[in-house]
């Protein structure tokens, strides 16, 4: 038996703790480099810890497991805590992975790694905005200025749930927020939350929250998780908020700005260890399921600010895993 195999037997036992709520916001603060890492800390998540590793956040709905994100922990140590988590939930289902997540899953398990979507980062350090490209941004703030529309950043709400609501009833789906990949408005953890809301003549008409994401204790990045408009503002509101929030972050000298998830965003080829059924069936939503969710107008809006995009992964054990993913819509409540 080699080392690596007694080291990863002894971590087994070790597996089975729980973090106190403290420990968990530590290893948040040190490896949630991810742009969902915040989001790991939701009402309704199960953790698989690792002392002196990491955690892996999951739910379980509807007789399915779901990890959400990158495993809260360093990179290095994805394989150990990977391996452990299989051994306990071997039909569980990855969404909005990497590729270093997909790769371990595929080499070691057999896990098919299908594109799921994209994500889009901006640095911070070279932006700016000018070129044909950001016209559509000139054209918001110049529109925003036109209706006597601010932006100030704000530590309390000011008529969120008024907005929320009524921009929700504007919606595809019109039920019920989106949970899962995007995180509940009201959590419990709201530590360097931050808060952007447009007003006109005084009155907040909409608003976005970000989330940190961190590295070795430092803020390198915002994600905006959660934007609402008024429905009367149904242009420029987004794109207002966002340059003015980064035209903030920028001078704090934060690095970065994530843009967080483009569901249904692909790339035309596929890649080998994909599920080709499935990616076909996603191409499939992507052009026929804006019914369920504006797909086509989320990529538009986020393409406009011109980030490096990425391609992001769900891991899954079955080439078509129908029922899975239909939990995990129910599960985020698209359908």
């Amino acid at each position: 038996m080699s080392d690596q195999t007694l080291a990863l037997d002894g971590l087994q036992t070790l597996a089975n703790n729980t973090f106190t709520f403290a420990e968990r916001v530590s290893y948040l603060k040190k490896h949630g480099i991810h742009s969902q890492s915040f989001s790991t800390l939701q009402p309704g998540m199960r953790y698989f810890d690792m002392p002196g590793i990491g955690y892996i956040a999951y739910m379980r709905k509807w007789g399915g497991t779901f990890v959400l994100s990158d495993p809260v922990c360093a990179p290095e140590q994805f394989a150990v805590i990977l391996e452990h988590f299989h051994n306990r939930f071997p039909n569980a289902n990855y969404i909005q992975v990497s590729k270093a997540v997909v790769d371990f899953l595929h080499l070691r398990f057999g896990l098919y790694g299908t594109q799921f979507g994209c994500e889009s980062r901006i640095d911070l350090r070279k932006w700016s905005m000018s070129g044909k490209k950001k016209q559509i941004l000139r054209t918001a703030l110049n529109q925003a200025e036109k209706h006597n529309i601010s932006v100030k950043e704000r530590f309390s709400d000011d008529h969120t749930r008024e907005i929320s609501e009524a921009w929700i009833r504007t919606r595809k789906c019109k039920s019920n927020e989106i949970r899962f990949l995007i995180r509940p408005m009201e959590m419990n953890y709201r530590e360097n939350e931050r808060h952007f809301y447009a007003y006109q003549d005084g009155k907040a008409v909409g608003f976005i929250y970000f989330d940190p994401i961190y590295l070795n204790n430092e803020i390198i990045s915002y994600v905006p998780n959660i934007s609402r408009a008024n429905a009367d503002f149904k242009q420029g509101i987004f794109y207002t908020l966002m340059i003015r929030a980064m035209e903030v972050f920028k001078a704090e000298g934060v690095p970065f700005v994530d843009l967080g998830l483009i569901p249904m965003s692909l790339d035309s080829t596929t890649e080998h260890q994909e599920s080709r059924i499935l990616k076909k069936l996603e191409h499939l939503v992507y052009e026929k399921g804006n019914f369920l969710y504006n797909f086509k107008g989320l990529e538009f809006t986020k393409s406009r600010f011109r980030g490096e995009q990425f391609k992001t992964y769900c891991c899954h054990k079955r080439a078509l895993p129908a029922l899975e993913f239909l939990a995990m819509f129910r599960l985020t409540r698209l359908i």
